[in-house]
């Protein structure tokens, strides 16, 4: 028997006929036939039952609250005259000699209807996120990130991973983003940070001892909303292996996670491992993107040497890529869209042409392709009825430009994308090194902590000239899945001399390491094993999973795009006395 009830509102069926039963929940219609006739629903977390109302004491109750009030409900189980098959509880009704109100509902309104608040404005969905989340749709996402959580940590730990938490408050560390920070009282004019991710706190784990460490870390970045990134605070699946290899890393994630998508993907099929290997410079190369999305079966061919001699000035001493469609139907209005979204996507302009039934090409740019026609045909693979979007630019602006086309291409190319499935793939051989836009000098092109392929000896021939620094690959990965980059990992740098040299590369000294990361750096003196490791996103897994479009709708509480909980009213403003505490005095800010 459960507590104040003895069976849920999912529960009943028809061979419970007859029984006495206490039910509650929420009353989530009510609907009057006659005076004292009422049918009501009830709702709790795990399903809906009818209630028929047949008493004037009984209708007295009823008849005086609000839809959402929690009651409690007395009595016997009948079967339904008229029953509704696409219900669990469909052939069955409860007739009450019992109702309690046990909490009332004091608003005659509501926000929105409890059953279509996916339709509300987003704003009324955050601020009432507790009337939300009784909607079964939303909930379900909820109950999916448990069971996926659930399954996570069961598949670590039978791989012989240890989950051990890490601090939330540390040290302030250059790792990408934004800190978070946290005044502290008993040191004044000092500050802890939330951890952008347990990057460090893992390693020194690994010079610990542990061989294989996980947690469902909490990660903290002050960074703008994206529709697959939380801002404030977002979760991962944090993993480190010691002694261990990238292919080590690979084998770990490719056993856990298909058959979680398996069993939880909204899709039925999914890639087997192992998992394709692509490198960096070959998915920007073939498909505009470093987080490429395989379910699109087009690719981008660079056209460059074929049109530099066109006349079509923004081709000249330019990359040029192109994406040709087979069979394409897109209306002239549609390719208009369709340019435009790309432009607003990717600060590019992208341009097209076709070629018509008669084998000729037409529309857009082909006026001043007439020259390179037999070209681009034989590069391109033309037939009647193909549609070739182009891109132009510096070499990075036209990859990713022709990306975003191809991913839009694709969208409106049902033929063109298999939209019912997961299709995983490993970004491998990450630069090293990039040129900064703001210094326009060497930076660290992603994690300072990587190990540089080829080790010292890689670093030694960069600063001798010998190698262009840029031309540095790192022992880094991406784990993407269906244009969702779930996670990045490397093998990383565990030796003082090599990392010494890594930073030395971007302008930064011995002391300068010291500085910033001295635990890592002293205890990798101590003698540390090579390690490697990875941290996929749950959130973005759980969106994957649940099919959705955003990541607030698996997330329970999210905030909104400006990082804002109009839930709670956070963040908000604090009493002098707090500031007094903490030593801290807030300039003014014009609102």
């Amino acid at each position: 028997m459960m507590q104040s009830r003895t069976h849920t509102c999912g529960q009943l069926r028809l061979s419970d006929a007859g029984q006495q039963v206490k039910l509650v929940g929420w009353m989530e219609n009510v609907r009057e036939v006659g005076s004292n006739f009422a049918f009501v629903v009830l709702r709790d977390f795990y399903g809906t039952t009818q209630i028929v109302v047949e008493t004037p004491e009984m209708m007295e109750i009823i008849s005086g609250l609000n839809k959402e009030s929690t009651i409690s409900v007395e009595g016997v189980v009948r079967e339904r005259s008229s029953k509704n098959p696409k219900l669990p509880t469909g052939e069955i009704e409860v007739v009450p000699h019992a109702i309690e109100v046990l909490g009332r509902c004091r608003h005659n309104s509501l926000p929105f209807e409890i059953n279509r608040s996916r339709e509300a404005d987003e704003s009324a969905r955050l601020k009432y996120r507790y009337l939300d989340l009784r909607n079964p749709a939303v909930k379900q996402n909820i109950v999916l990130r448990c069971q996926v959580v659930s399954a996570l940590r069961k598949a670590m730990t039978d791989h012989g991973f240890l989950e051990i938490t890490t601090p939330i408050l540390t040290a302030s560390s250059p790792e990408g983003a934004r800190d978070y920070l946290v005044p502290s009282r008993k040191h004044p004019g000092k500050f802890y940070a939330l951890p952008q991710a347990p990057q460090q706190f893992k390693q020194l784990l690994m010079t610990s001892g542990f061989d294989r460490y996980f947690q469902i870390a909490p990660c903290f970045r002050d960074e703008d909303a994206r529709g697959d990134r939380s801002p404030g605070e977002f979760y991962q699946l944090d993993m480190e292996m010691a002694f261990a290899t990238q292919d080590d890393v690979f084998a770990v994630l490719e056993d856990v996670l298909p058959p979680i998508f398996a069993q939880y993907g909204k899709y039925n099929i999914a890639s087997s491992a192992p998992f394709r290997r692509i490198s960096f410079n070959d998915a920007m190369e073939t498909y505009g993107s470093d987080k490429p999305d395989l379910r699109i079966d087009l690719t981008v061919q660079d056209i460059s040497a074929l049109v530099q001699d066109c006349g079509f000035e923004p081709f000249a001493g330019q990359t040029v890529k192109a994406v040709a469609v087979s069979n394409c139907k897109l209306a002239r209005k549609a390719i208009d869209q369709l340019c435009a979204d790309v432009e607003v996507q990717s600060g590019s302009k992208p341009y097209w042409f076709k070629m018509d039934e008669q084998g000729q090409l037409a529309g857009g740019i082909a006026k001043f392709l007439s020259g390179c026609k037999d070209a681009l045909v034989q590069q391109l693979g033309l037939e009647p009825g193909c549609f070739v979007g182009v891109t132009a630019g510096k070499k990075l602006v036209a990859q990713k430009t022709a990306g975003v086309l191809r991913n839009k291409l694709g969208a409106a190319c049902p033929e063109h994308m298999d939209t019912e499935r997961y299709e995983f793939c490993w970004i491998v051989d990450f630069p090293m090194y990039e040129i900064g836009e703001e210094s326009g000098q060497l930076e660290f092109c992603h994690n300072p902590f990587s190990m540089p392929s080829g080790g010292m000896d890689t670093l030694l021939k960069a600063e001798q000239g010998l190698i262009d620094p840029l031309d540095i690959t790192a022992d880094q990965y991406d784990l993407v899945c269906n244009g969702v980059e779930l996670s990045s990992g490397a093998v990383r740098n565990h030796d003082p001399d090599i990392m010494i040299k890594a930073f030395e590369m971007v302008r930064l000294g011995e002391e300068d390491v010291k500085k910033k990361f001295p635990a890592m750096y002293n205890a990798f003196t101590y003698g540390a094993p090579p390690h490697a490791g990875i941290a996929p996103g749950v959130d973005r897994m759980v969106m994957l999973l649940a099919g959705e479009p955003s990541i607030r709708e698996i997330i329970p509480f999210p905030m909104n795009k400006n990082a804002q909980d109009v839930m709670m009213d956070a963040p908000s403003q604090v009493t002098q006395a707090q500031l007094d505490e903490l030593h801290i005095a807030v300039t003014a800010v014009e609102e």
